[in-house]
């Protein structure tokens, strides 16, 4: 497989985006990839993620559309899909999560899988917060989780 990687600065630091010519793999707080085959370049998927991202933090994307290649077991990929339906600017706990993918006694392995989510912010873990409405782990930071709930109205 074919990896490329590009790195774009943010309002959250640099995030570095990789992607397969099946789609968009990771979204990676810092400058480098977390896939170590990943080559430095581009292509029409990376630019369409960079673009896509540029207009959400200028406030003008809600939904992102970039195709996306995501390797994890079912229960993850059952996880990360789901957090594309918290809507802009609203925030569900792990529990709330759990009970959408129908595994209500699986907040644990919700926060797993959260916490694996390849490309954070197209796949919004952001939006999943303590069920006292705590700002819980983030893989960026809890300051960039933060952000991106300000950014989104959400606080």
């Amino acid at each position: 497989m074919n990896l490329l990687y590009e790195i774009m600065e943010s309002p959250v630091g640099p995030l570095t985006l990789t992607a397969s010519e099946a789609g968009l793999c990771r979204v990676d707080f810092g400058p480098r990839s977390g896939i170590s085959a990943a080559r430095q370049g581009s292509c029409s998927l990376l630019q369409q993620a960079k673009q896509q991202l540029e207009e959400y933090f200028a406030g003008q994307r809600r939904v992102f559309s970039v195709p996306l290649s995501l390797t994890g077991t079912d229960f993850q990929k059952k996880v990360w899909y789901a957090l594309a339906d918290i809507p802009y600017g609203e925030t569900r706990s792990y529990g709330d999560l759990a009970r959408a993918i129908g595994h209500p006694g699986a907040c644990r392995a919700v926060g797993g899988a959260n916490h694996r989510n390849p490309v954070s912010i197209i796949l919004p873990c952001h939006r999943v917060i303590g069920s006292d409405k705590s700002l819980t782990g983030y893989g960026g930071g809890l300051a960039i989780k933060e952000f991106l709930l300000k950014l989104e109205g959400a606080l």
